[in-house]
C-alpha cells in the first residue's frame, strides 16, 4: 500500500514507458525527454517505493516481479487518466453535448445506426459515440457512467438502472430462399429437425431461449454449429451453414441477405429495452435521442403501437 501511495502521475509516466520499451532510451523517445531525466526519476522512484523495479541483465533492463505486479495496477490508472482527458477535451470541443450509446449486437446492427444516423440530420454539432457489447459489459458501463444510454433485448435486473419497453419482436426461424422450410408459413420445432441447426451455448440466455423451445415441445435439440450470438447465426445462415433461431431484430438488420424469416409456434418474445441510470435526470439531448429511436423502432413495425 505505502508504495502505491508513493507514486505520483509522472513516475507512473516513466515506469509504464520503460515498462513498455524495456530501456532508457526508448522511455525518452516515447516521452520526448532526454534518458538522464527518465534515469533519475526512475533511481528516484525506486528509492522512494523501497525495491528495486528493475535489473540490468547484459546491458539491457528486466522487470522484476514486484514491478510486472505494479505494472498491471498502473495500466489501469493510465488508462484512467486517458479517459479523462479524452473526455476534457471531448467536452471542450462538442460544448453542445456527447451522448454515449450501448447496446445489445441484434438491436445493435440496424435499429441504433438507423436512429443515429436521422439524429444527426437534425443534431449536427452534437457528438455521438456507440458500441454493442455483450450483456454484462453493457451493464457495467452504464453503471460506471460511461455511457448514458443502452438498449438491450435481454432482461435487466439492478436496482440502480431503470428500464422502458420501446419495441418488442419474437423469436423467429431464418433458412435459405430454396430451403423446404421455407414453403411453410409457420413452423414448430419439430420441422427444424432434419435440417443441419444453428444454435448457441445452452449456458447462454439464447441457447437456454431456444432450449426451452424445444423442450417445450418435446423435441431433442441437437446443434450442427453453435454460435456466439443471433448475429453469428445469421452470418452462417446467409452463407448457407444451416438454419436457425434467432431475435427478428437481427433477422431484419439482414435485409440483403440470403434468407428468410419464417414465425414459430409458441416463440418466445422479445423486447428492446432502454436501459439507463435510475437516479440521474435524463439529459435534454437523451430525451431528444429516444424519440427518434422509437419512431426508427416504429417504423420498423417492432413498436409497441398495434
Amino acid at each position: 500500500m505505502t508504495a502505491a501511495m508513493s507514486f505520483n502521475l509522472r513516475q507512473i509516466e516513466v515506469f509504464r514507458a520503460v515498462m513498455i520499451t524495456g530501456s532508457i532510451r526508448g522511455a525518452a523517445e516515447l516521452l520526448y525527454v532526454s534518458q538522464p531525466a527518465v534515469s533519475r526519476l526512475l533511481s528516484h522512484t525506486e528509492s522512494r517505493v523501497g525495491f528495486p523495479l528493475f535489473k540490468r541483465i547484459r546491458g539491457r533492463l528486466h522487470a522484476t516481479p514486484e514491478a510486472k505486479k505494479l505494472f498491471h495496477e498502473v495500466e489501469q490508472v493510465y488508462a484512467g487518466v486517458k479517459r479523462v482527458n479524452e473526455l476534457a477535451r471531448d467536452l471542450k470541443e462538442h460544448q453542445e453535448g456527447i451522448l454515449n450509446i450501448v447496446s445489445s449486437p441484434s438491436i445493435g446492427q440496424m435499429v441504433i445506426p438507423t436512429a443515429m444516423a436521422e439524429y444527426r440530420h437534425a443534431n449536427p454539432q452534437v457528438k455521438l459515440t456507440f458500441q454493442y457489447l455483450a450483456h454484462a459489459p453493457l451493464m457495467e458501463r452504464l453503471l460506471n457512467r460511461q455511457a448514458d444510454l443502452a438498449v438491450t433485448i435481454l432482461p435487466v435486473n439492478h436496482p440502480n438502472l431503470e428500464m422502458e419497453v420501446i419495441g418488442m419482436g419474437s423469436l423467429v426461424c431464418i433458412c435459405p430462399y430454396n430451403h423446404p422450410l421455407a414453403r411453410r408459413a409457420k413452423l414448430t420445432a419439430k420441422d427444424l429437425l432434419p435440417y443441419p441447426f444453428i444454435s448457441y451455448d445452452r449456458d447462454t440466455p439464447f441457447g437456454a431461449m431456444v432450449a426451452s423451445l424445444f423442450d417445450a415441445s418435446g423435441e431433442l435439440l441437437r446443434a450442427a454449429i453453435e454460435a456466439g450470438s443471433p448475429q453469428n447465426a445469421c452470418a452462417l445462415v446467409h452463407a448457407g451453414a444451416g438454419i436457425a433461431l434467432v431475435d427478428e431484430f437481427s433477422a431484419r438488420s439482414w435485409s440483403g441477405s440470403k434468407f428468410l424469416i419464417r414465425p414459430m409456434e409458441e416463440a418466445p418474445t422479445l423486447k428492446a429495452t432502454l436501459v439507463r441510470l435510475r437516479l440521474e435526470p435524463m439529459s435534454q439531448i437523451a430525451q431528444s435521442f429516444v424519440e427518434v429511436l422509437k419512431g426508427v423502432v416504429d417504423k420498423e413495425g417492432l413498436g409497441l403501437s398495434p
